[in-house]
């Protein structure tokens, strides 16, 4: 039998010191703007269409990046593209934000995230420019495409009583906070997308998440088979509060439904 190699005080001291330093420029420096396509299965069976979603952007001024995740969303060339909430934390970045945005070669459907409402932005300038895609910014309000195939709701999850699936239609629900899921399960859709949890940010192995913000109730990130269908929570690709992210990537989500 080998003889058991022990490490000293001081070089365990250097081996921690070490991989906090790499924690350390991996969480500031690399996966904030690391940006991972994830194609979620579904297990369905006549797929016709691509969906594509991305959510809390918190748009604070950096050009270049958000151009980057516009550029990765067109690759994939989807048939439509949900965005689930929190464009900007601050209204003079709206523009710069939009702008960009027009850049999507897909219709744009949408709904208000919590930092959209406390930012105070001008809800009609956003609305026009996602009508300007082909799409529709959603306040409790749906919109039929291709002919009543597809259902699009966007809720602004305060009155469950207002979501409502078509029958004949593929139903898609948006809306930013997942645990509204609990609140409208007699309602069937065959996806719905939310946001808001940034999936923690900052999660550790075999804990996860380690702080969430309240409106998640569990859902924290990922695909979830709830009452209502299907619910995907993606993590988000902006960073709320502190510019940091560990275990826990900004996401674009590709679906077939």
């Amino acid at each position: 039998m080998k003889p058991t190699t022990k490490l000293s005080r001081r070089q365990f001291m250097g081996l921690a010191a070490g991989t906090t330093a790499l924690v350390a420029v991996d969480s500031l420096l690399v996966e904030p703007s690391l940006v991972k396509t994830r194609f979620v299965h579904l297990n369905r069976e006549n797929t016709t269409h691509r969906v594509v979603q991305f959510t809390d952007v918190h748009h604070k001024g950096d050009r270049a990046y958000l151009v980057s995740a516009v550029e990765q969303i067109n690759a994939l060339s989807p048939d439509l593209v949900c965005f689930t909430g929190d464009l900007v934390e601050q209204s003079d970045h709206l523009p710069e934000a939009l702008s960009i945005l027009s850049g999507i070669k897909a219709p744009l459907y949408g709904v208000p995230g919590n930092h959209d409402y406390t930012s105070n932005v001008d809800f009609n300038v956003i609305k026009q420019a996602f009508a300007a895609t082909g799409g529709r910014w959603l306040l409790d309000e749906n919109v039929s495409i291709d002919g009543g195939a597809l259902n699009i709701f966007g809720t602004v999850c305060d009155e469950p009583n207002a979501v409502m699936p078509l029958a004949g239609a593929k139903n898609i629900l948006l809306m930013h906070y997942p645990a509204f899921i609990n609140q409208i399960d007699d309602k069937k859709f065959d996806l719905v997308l939310a946001g808001h949890s940034h999936g923690g940010q900052v999660r550790l192995p075999f804990v996860g998440a380690i702080i969430l913000p309240k409106g998640v109730d569990g859902y924290d990130m990922g695909l979830y088979q709830t009452a209502s269908g299907p619910l995907y929570v993606n993590p988000g690709l902006g960073c709320m509060h502190l510019d940091i992210r560990f275990n826990c990537r900004p996401e674009i989500s590709v679906f077939e439904v």
